[in-house]
């Protein structure tokens, strides 16, 4: 069968109408630029971007949607950018999308994830132009056990910490207005996604390791690593966003495809961060060290986990196209062609025709 990437064509988005929340933040400007680059006629809702700088800024993004700045727990003005912008497919990216600040902000982080996707949904029930919808969550939506071998889709469903918990809700909330209100044709298909650690470049957000080892190199400082041997399924941002886009025409064609998809690496990409910060260093420069900084009262984070990729497949035929190895090298290529004052937005575009025309 052929990989979802081979399958997969962008025209299918030329002119089509597409809502995409959370669109200044870090996956969400990389899918907003695959959209236009489609054709695509894209609204984006969210806050302003959290970091700065931010990817949305240095690649003058809003110059090429129609970008609206606001809370998603703002159901009054949510519901007004999604009637002008009528969209016939919903990406929900918009999310509190930081372990860490989960512990910091649990209530802030359970209205953003939990009644930030029950206004979306609210938004897709009320406006009958919607054909397609994807809910992006987490790989952290599990109940870790800590095994060696990757969750499935029917696993069990509870988060540990509010971060992870909330995006749990967020499943549950989406499996229940699929039950109550988008069981029947005429109705919105809806899937939800669930992808592993991404990385990629353009990424600045706080106590993620891949912007902590370019923010060491910027300073040149050693790079601190909090738990070099926790196991985490590393994936470029190129990868869960091509198959979200697939997942997204694939049922808006046929809804026999709307369901619950992990989208991760293959297993001997599951590195330790280690591992990872190891393949940093050796693609950034023979200079480049890190070390080891337990932090005294730490919360708790899992050791462990991993995704069995199975379902999406068999059903796609998908495979990863970049392995570790290769993700590492663009997100250093990507840093430093930034870092020196280079075109981001030509990078970003040259990395997209890279990935979708490798074989």
């Amino acid at each position: 069968m052929e990989s979802v990437v081979g399958l997969m064509d962008l025209n299918f988005y030329k002119g089509k109408r597409v809502f995409v929340t959370g669109h200044t933040g870090f996956k969400g400007t990389w899918l907003c630029r695959m959209l236009v680059n489609a054709g695509a006629l894209v609204t984006g809702y969210s806050l302003p971007a959290i970091t700065t700088p931010s990817l949305f800024s240095l690649t003058n993004l809003e110059r090429e949607i129609t970008s609206v700045i606001g809370d998603i727990r703002d159901l009054e003005q949510l519901k007004k950018a999604f009637d002008e912008a009528k969209p016939e497919i919903v990406f929900h990216l918009a999310a509190q999308a930081i372990v860490r600040e989960g512990y910091k902000n649990p209530r802030d982080t359970y209205e953003t994830n939990v009644m930030g996707t029950v206004n979306l949904l609210e938004c897709v029930r009320k406006n009958h132009c919607v054909k397609s919808v994807l809910n992006v969550t987490t790989d952290k939506v599990y109940y870790n056990r800590e095994w060696v071998w990757g969750y499935r889709e029917d696993e069990p469903l509870d988060g540990f910490d509010p971060y992870s918990n909330s995006k749990s809700c967020s499943e549950l909330v989406t499996h229940s207005y699929i039950n109550s209100f988008f069981a029947t044709e005429d109705t919105p298909a809806v899937s939800t996604a669930r992808a592993g650690n991404v990385i990629g470049g353009g990424d600045f957000a706080k106590d993620r390791i891949i912007p902590d080892c370019v923010r060491a190199m910027q300073s040149n400082e050693k790079i601190c690593v909090r738990n070099p041997h926790s196991i985490r399924p590393y994936q470029h941002v190129l990868e869960p966003l091509t198959v979200y886009l697939k997942i997204a025409q694939m049922q808006y064609e046929n809804r026999k495809y709307a369901g619950f998809y992990n989208v991760g690496p293959e297993e001997s990409d599951c590195l330790t961060t280690g591992e990872l910060v190891d393949l940093f260093c050796k693609n950034w420069s023979p200079n480049a060290t890190w070390e080891k900084k337990a932090e005294v009262n730490a919360p708790y984070e899992a050791n462990y986990l991993k995704l069995d990729c199975s379902k999406i497949k068999n059903t796609f035929g998908w495979k990863p196209r970049w392995n570790i190895t290769k993700c590492v090298e663009m997100v250093c290529r990507f840093n430093k062609i930034w870092l020196s004052g280079g075109d981001v937005l030509a990078e970003m575009n040259a990395e997209i025709r890279e990935f979708l025309e490798e074989e």
